[in-house]
């Protein structure tokens, strides 16, 4: 059943520093990169009787067939830095692998019911690395064999996407970085740069709707899951040079509307499993801790869909 919630609290611009362009100069440093289509759906727009409905496809981002690596590489890069100390300076991705190299085998870790953990395995790979990615039970095959063809291990927790993230924090050590996108008490570093990390989407349609002469969006429609790309949407479109900000709407499964819960409980509140939708990467049952702040502030209105919609 569809859900609706209007928030009458919204910011017009959201608390805290603005995002910056450093995640983007990254990314451009990473081998495959280049921007992400925007499409524009003219049908679409017919259908729903606007000018304009611009279609951002992240089906395809640096080999994978999803936006997440670019959260899973800048969250590494950061927790990389802070754990060694900082790096001297590098142009491509190789030569900061001979650069990790002289330090001692490093190891990644992280929990996923959908793409981050492959983009935290393909990290790894990268940087010569090993990872060990959790996943939720009913975690498809496919989804698995991906994980596995990255040289990470994969183990199925018997539970919950958010019982998968209780259990990769136990692997953290001086040996192993946990790249979470979701955070808990003591852990809030890692998930804000995985955040930051997906600025790039944000500043990529700037550029292409300037470069085609269109002008800023009406209304931004993001889906939700334990709020990281919300979180990120929200920092973009409610920050101070954008006048006017767009209607802002956040979009999440009915089995696991937990932003939507959240919100009308007027704090974090966790849904209890399973989340058995078949938008797989949104099955999460608790918000990130460090999304909540731009999530529930940034959002005009939230909508759970149940599958068929």
């Amino acid at each position: 059943m569809t859900r609706i919630y209007r928030s009458d609290d919204v910011a017009v611009v959201l608390d805290g520093p603005a995002p910056t362009r450093d995640p983007l100069e990254y990314h451009r440093r990473l081998p495959g990169y280049k921007a992400s289509p925007l499409v524009d759906a003219t049908e679409v727009a017919r259908d729903l009787g606007v000018g304009k409905v611009w279609v951002k496809d992240e089906s395809s981002r640096l080999g994978l067939p999803s936006f997440k690596i670019l959260g899973a590489s800048w969250g590494v890069y950061r927790a990389v830095e802070r754990r060694i100390g900082g790096f001297p300076e590098w142009e491509t991705l190789e030569e900061l692998k001979v650069l990790l190299s002289a330090n001692p085998p490093m190891t990644l870790a992280a929990a996923t019911d959908g793409n981050h953990g492959r983009a935290v395995a393909r990290m790894a790979r990268h940087l010569g690395f090993g990872a060990r990615i959790f996943v939720p039970a009913g975690t498809s095959n496919a989804r698995i064999a991906g994980i596995e063809s990255e040289g990470a291990s994969c183990q199925v927790v018997d539970g919950t996407y958010d019982d998968a993230v209780a259990r990769s924090s136990e692997e953290a050590n001086d040996r192993c970085l946990v790249i979470s996108d979701t955070s808990w008490p003591g852990y809030e570093d890692v998930p804000r740069w995985v955040i930051e990390g997906y600025s790039t989407i944000f500043w990529e349609i700037d550029d292409e709707l300037e470069r085609r002469g269109e002008p800023g969006p009406d209304v931004v429609v993001i889906q939700l899951g334990v709020g990281a790309l919300g979180a990120a949407a929200a920092r973009h479109f409610r920050r101070a040079r954008v006048d006017p900000a767009p209607l802002m709407i956040g979009v999440e499964p009915d089995r696991a509307a937990c932003v939507l819960a959240s919100m009308e409980a007027g704090e974090i509140v966790s849904i209890p499993g399973p989340h058995d939708s078949i938008m797989a990467g949104l099955n999460c049952g608790t918000p990130s801790v460090v999304a909540w702040a731009d999530v529930s502030r940034g959002y005009d209105v939230y909508l759970a869909i149940p599958d068929d919609r």
